[in-house]
């Protein structure tokens, strides 16, 4: 009887190392889209988000990451609200992702929006697009020290042109480096324009002074001669069109402008639908064609799973929180 039990209680210890040793894979591997998957995007057609949705959707379907129909919904308006609210009509449901930017933070923060990350479930950061500084070739600004020592006199002394919203990451990077160099970011002359070609035009004509918008904006601009890029909010130098380009960092200006690209799960979406989604964005970001995007439209590759978005959102919300409180538009 003894020998018996003994047997019994040796089979149950193997079953449950079986169980510990097979549960993750197991886990990772129990849900999959049953059905055609929508990829939701806050703004128009050919924004940034936009292009970083449908980059996803032509690498999840022609690589066969998934094996349902991906397509990309746009639900403008709102500064996100209508994606935001669209998204989470369907709670619950791992067949709905969202592409998130730090609008989704700055938004929130400056009271355009109700919902924030903690009204999503973050499944990945994918990537960093950085901020550029640019004049019209033949601007009386020399170079970037030049316009920060004008600044630093008078902070109304010249004008910046953002689009598409005050408040955005290009908005954010000029206050982050103007506080990092001791300007008055409260008194910047900021003109805001609806979309980055009214604002190219606009310094072209010699409107306003300079502008701020993300790298991949300038790279062309500045191959054609018609602007100076003259500084980068950027950890590193980019490579490319703009290798040559300082950073404010190499210039004694501690200040990044972050426009990273995340996705995200409407709220209440189960632990294994974020799993698999998870593991997905993590292979189509090992592929071949998403590292070629990467190095077409210079964004930085930075993937981060689940439970380190939360971590980087909740980061973020803080330091822009303290930005956005120095421009004027937070409390």
């Amino acid at each position: 009887m003894q020998f018996k039990l003994r047997r019994i209680v040796i089979r149950a210890g193997i079953a449950g190392l079986f169980s510990v040793v097979f549960s993750g894979p197991l886990l990772a591997a129990d849900w999959a889209p049953e059905r055609a998957v929508e990829i939701v995007v806050t703004t128009g057609p050919g924004g940034a988000q936009d292009r970083t949705a449908r980059v996803m959707q032509t690498i999840l379907q022609t690589g066969k990451l998934v094996n349902v129909p991906v397509s990309v919904m746009n639900k403008p308006g709102g500064g996100g609200g209508i994606g935001l609210a669209y998204l989470n009509q369907r709670p619950g449901d791992g067949h709905y992702l969202l592409t998130t930017s730090p609008t989704i933070l700055a938004n929130h923060i400056v009271g355009v929006n109700k919902q924030t990350y903690t009204d999503v479930e973050p499944v990945a950061q994918l990537f960093s697009e950085y901020v550029g500084f640019a004049v019209r070739t033949d601007s009386p600004i020399k170079d970037a020290r030049d316009l920060l020592n004008r600044l630093r006199k008078d902070p109304t002394a010249l004008s910046a042109g953002i689009s598409t919203s005050a408040g955005n990451h290009n908005h954010i990077a000029i206050g982050g480096v103007m506080k990092a160099a001791g300007a008055d970011v409260k008194r910047l002359k900021i003109v805001v324009f609806k979309a980055s070609g009214e604002s190219v035009t606009a310094v072209l004509g010699g409107h306003i002074d300079f502008i701020a918008t993300t790298a991949s904006n300038l790279v062309r601009l500045a191959k054609d001669g018609k602007m100076r890029v003259i500084a980068l909010a950027s950890p590193e130098r980019l490579p490319g069109g703009l290798a040559d380009v300082p950073t404010w960092r190499e210039l004694g200006v501690d200040a990044i402008g972050n426009n990273w690209r995340g996705v995200a799960a409407p709220k209440g979406t189960p632990p294994q639908q974020v799993r698999f989604w998870e593991e997905t964005l993590k292979k189509m970001a090992n592929t071949s064609e998403w590292k070629s995007e990467n190095e077409k439209n210079l964004w930085v590759s930075n993937f981060m799973g689940a439970r380190e978005s939360v971590a980087e959102y909740k980061r973020q919300y803080a330091e822009l929180k303290e930005i956005l409180t120095e421009l004027g538009l937070a409390k």
